[in-house]
């Protein structure tokens, strides 16, 4: 005879999780309820690869459907995932956990789903002192915080079984004194999954089950060590790590912790061609103004992203399979709207990526999203400098293997790469639609929705009817 589960535990399956409050009757094995994106367009006849980063993608994702994979980089080190990689080392995974928060399905306010999502989006306060910080992650660590209120036992468990584990690791590492302050939830527990596992999809999958979520989200490299770019500028200076070439908080420089590094590098390390370089910069925190036009422009243009091991030399990292997969298997790849050089750069510039977009059989269109604005990075640009950086990006030549007469180097066209550009009414990035046209890659218009400032910005429903333009201009 069957037994039906304690009602403190709703459903035994990761993926069954109630989305309704729970009541003295549990609810068993209700169907997962759609998510944000597949909600949006349920009939959308599209799949896509997305290549983004940080916020810039997140505030588009419902527009793909729900056959969509994001891919991420894994080199940001700034905000709460600079406490982790300076102290526990390891892939940066802040911009993964904020990708699978808004990926999470929606739910209605005090569910079980909406408890889970409430308690792995919190951020202990950044305007609080150390010991203050300890103590609330302290009651959320041992289970006596109201952020569990409204969580099935079995969650509960399981999450708190890794932020136990996050706290052991931290525990062995006292020494370098890791700071609970402005720490995220959601990226202790990645980061403890990822540790545990030893695989950062891994921990992906965990996230995702436990929240509900179909999210196909891959991270460009799979490595267990600190992934750390640089960039170069035309006038030969060079800026390494995300923060610093993004924004920079104003302190001192970043400095390669090489004592460090050298002692945390696995045996391993030349199988995924990372060292691990850990951040001797602590807590980095800067506000969101930080990206705006007050920033310190750059002595001189980027000219590069390259990636950095611990001892200070370029590496080139393989990219993840299952990316290079995707690229073979989705009808359109869309160069996300966000940073250019620290966002989608750090997806373009590794080696094998480039034939793998230029060649594939599957891909109809190959869409950039084109930023009403530039930033830090771009100041300057023009829409035909986003598309000459794009393309000399993924045309750049690696070390390595040759397999073609005299060691020639392969060099796509544009329009290889680059099919359609997709700019917003208003926005203040001056764009020459002839000039594409002529380099094959066509131009569409289509209106955003206002920011405060009166800059355009791109919406969901405005990337889903710029899509629909690409698509039926793509027939003509």
């Amino acid at each position: 005879m069957l037994r039906p589960p304690a009602p403190e535990s709703p459903g035994s399956s990761v993926f069954d999780l109630p989305i309704q409050p729970t009541s003295h009757t549990p609810q068993l094995n209700l169907p997962s309820p759609p998510n944000e994106a597949q909600s949006s367009d349920p009939d959308s006849l599209h799949s896509f690869v997305v290549i983004s980063g940080g916020t810039g993608g997140n505030a588009i994702c419902s527009a793909f459907g729900s056959k969509a994979c994001y891919v991420l980089p894994v080199s940001d080190d700034g905000g709460s995932s600079s406490e982790i990689i300076r102290v526990l080392g390891g892939p940066s995974i802040g911009d993964i956990r904020s990708r699978l928060i808004r990926l999470i399905p929606s739910s209605p306010p005090s569910s079980p789903l909406d408890a889970i999502r409430h308690l792995l989006a919190y951020r202990l306060p950044a305007k609080c002192s150390e010991q203050e910080a300890r103590e609330e992650w302290r009651q959320i660590v041992e289970g006596k915080s109201q952020l569990w209120k409204g969580i099935p036992k079995d969650r509960k468990e399981a999450i708190r079984g890794f932020l136990v584990h996050f706290e052991s690791e931290v525990l062995k590492r006292a020494h370098r004194e890791f700071s609970f302050v402005n720490g995220s939830i959601g990226n202790y527990f990645l980061a403890a999954a990822q540790g545990f596992f030893r695989s950062l999809p891994s921990a992906i999958f965990l996230f995702a089950s436990i929240t509900n979520s179909q999210a196909n989200i891959l991270p460009v490299i799979i490595t267990s060590h600190t992934v750390t770019i640089a960039a170069e500028l035309e006038d030969g200076a060079r800026l390494v790590g995300q923060c610093e070439i993004s924004h920079p908080v104003h302190s001192s420089p970043p400095q390669m912790n090489f004592s460090d590094s050298m002692h945390n590098i696995s045996p391993d390390s030349s199988v995924d061609g990372m060292g691990e370089m850990v951040s001797s910069q602590k807590n980095i925190m800067f506000e969101p103004a930080g990206k705006d036009d007050e920033e310190e422009e750059l002595s001189s243009r980027i000219k590069r992203i390259y990636y950095l091991n611990a001892y200070a030399s370029e590496v080139y990292p393989s990219p993840n399979p299952d990316f290079l997969s995707s690229l073979n298997s989705n009808d359109i790849l869309v160069y996300s709207c966000g940073s250019l050089w620290t966002s989608i750069m750090p997806v373009l510039a590794i080696r094998g990526v480039a034939a793998a977009i230029a060649r594939s059989r599957s891909l109809k269109a190959k869409v950039l999203l084109l930023n009403s604005k530039n930033d830090r990075e771009t100041g300057g640009y023009t829409a035909t400098d986003y598309i000459y950086a794009l393309a000399n990006t993924l045309n750049a030549q690696y070390p390595g293997h040759q397999y073609s007469l005299g060691n020639a180097h392969t060099r796509y066209p544009i329009s290889a790469f680059i099919t359609d550009v997709v700019y917003l009414t208003g926005g203040k990035v001056p764009i020459d639609i002839l000039k594409l046209t002529k380099l094959g890659v066509r131009c569409t218009e289509v209106a955003g929705d206002p920011r405060n400032d009166g800059t355009p910005m791109f919406s969901p429903s405005c990337v889903r009817e710029a899509i629909k333009k690409v698509m039926v201009a793509g027939r003509a």
